[in-house]
């Protein structure tokens, strides 16, 4: 029997997923697999029998990646389960940040008592007229599952779209319209769109910060600033000095932080981006398949802390080992002379690795015996042993 504990409310469409092998829990301790959400857990103590933690969403800021690499704990994330509930709200905000439409309706609940508004209301309007966003160019940073249906949505809304993104790749360029103008340079971004909406990881010395005081200069007057994607990618130091000069005419954001809140011209949505029903079962049942898949088959799909890794279901004969460690010289020979010198066969294996840590996968034609696997957690550097099938 494995366990699994949820330390937020998670979707009963995606708890539903586990079959009779799987009980849910309220003791994390117990737990083979943890459910979250939005729960920090940077300050838990994590059990020996912990194998994964599933986010239900994308950010993973909230878990410690390092120390549960460092523990053989894999991480997974549900990259694209909430992309079209964030393109909507991105699209609606397109609309807000155009049209006087949040103040308009803030005019009409002050003056709701005037028995004449239907009359006042001609005179008054003038102060929320907008532009239209047909014809205008929209510059999306960064590319992915959300950015892509961004852009595409955009395209078919008429308007003129500039995609930057240095890492794409492949399999993302596939589902970005061919109308799309793919830039090399961000600033290219900044000096011609009229609206920019960003969609990137928040990843220290790269991505946090990016929007800051140069990338605000460069921007074309007036123009409408949109991030639904992390806070910390606009400095927020200068967002207001662009706020108050007029360079950045609006800055519509989903995360209401005290900064934020103290700035002109903006639209403050309370993180919004994936709370729809849908994308909330999404990423719930993305979560436990990805769980499952590890648990049962040893495979790691969406992993933040260890690489992809993928050998099909567990063969009905023989065994399935997965060994979880640093990602340094020489460790795929130490393994193997594990098994040589046992005399268990290798039928089949897989090595990947991603930064520091590496995932190895073997089949084997029998069952992997006691001192085998003991030898292998006695190897510097393997940071957990784990018999699959």
């Amino acid at each position: 029997m494995y366990y699994i504990h949820c330390l937020n409310n998670i979707s009963k469409k995606g708890t539903d997923l586990f079959g009779d092998a799987y009980e849910l829990t309220d003791a994390p301790d117990k737990a083979a697999g943890i459910m979250v959400r939005s729960a920090a857990m940077h300050d838990m103590e994590f059990s020996k029998d912990l194998l994964a933690i599933a986010r239900a969403g994308a950010g993973v800021n909230n878990i410690p990646l390092d120390r549960c690499a460092d523990e053989g704990i894999v991480v997974f994330n549900t990259p694209g389960a909430n992309a079209n509930a964030v393109k909507e709200l991105v699209l609606c905000a397109l609309l807000l940040g155009s049209r006087g439409i949040v103040d308009g309706i803030g005019w009409c609940r002050e003056n709701a008592s005037d028995e004449n508004i239907a009359k006042s209301v001609e005179k008054a309007k003038k102060a929320y007229a907008g532009r239209e966003i047909l014809g205008k160019k929209l510059g999306v940073i960064g590319l992915g599952a959300i950015g892509a249906l961004v852009a595409d949505a955009a395209i078919d809304l008429g308007m003129e779209v500039y995609g930057y993104d240095p890492y794409l790749s492949v399999n993302a360029a596939w589902n970005v319209s061919s109308a799309v103008h793919h830039v090399t340079d961000v600033n290219d971004v900044y000096s011609q769109c009229d609206y920019i909406t960003i969609h990137v990881p928040a990843i220290k010395g790269s991505t946090v910060g990016m929007i800051d005081a140069a990338a605000c200069e460069a921007m074309k007057d007036g123009v409408v600033f949109l991030n639904f994607s992390r806070d910390t990618l606009v400095d927020a130091s200068a967002m207001t000095a662009a706020l108050e000069s007029g360079k950045v005419g609006c800055y519509i954001t989903d995360f209401a932080t005290p900064d934020v809140m103290k700035m002109k011209n903006t639209i403050v949505t309370p993180h919004l981006g994936a709370s729809t029903e849908e994308a909330e079962d999404n990423c719930a049942m993305m979560a436990a398949r990805e769980l499952m898949d590890y648990i049962e088959n040893g495979n790691i799909t969406n992993s933040v802390n260890y690489p992809a890794c993928d050998m099909g279901a567990c063969p009905a004969q023989g065994g399935r080992v997965a060994v979880l460690h640093a990602n340094v010289p020489d460790m795929m020979s130490h393994i193997t002379a594990v098994f040589g010198a046992a005399d268990e066969n290798i039928a089949n294996l897989t090595n990947k690795s991603r930064g520091e840590s590496a995932y190895t996968l073997i089949d084997l034609d029998a069952a992997a015996s006691d001192s085998a696997i003991e030898q292998l957690e006695g190897i510097e550097g393997v940071r957990r042993v784990r018999v699959v099938r």
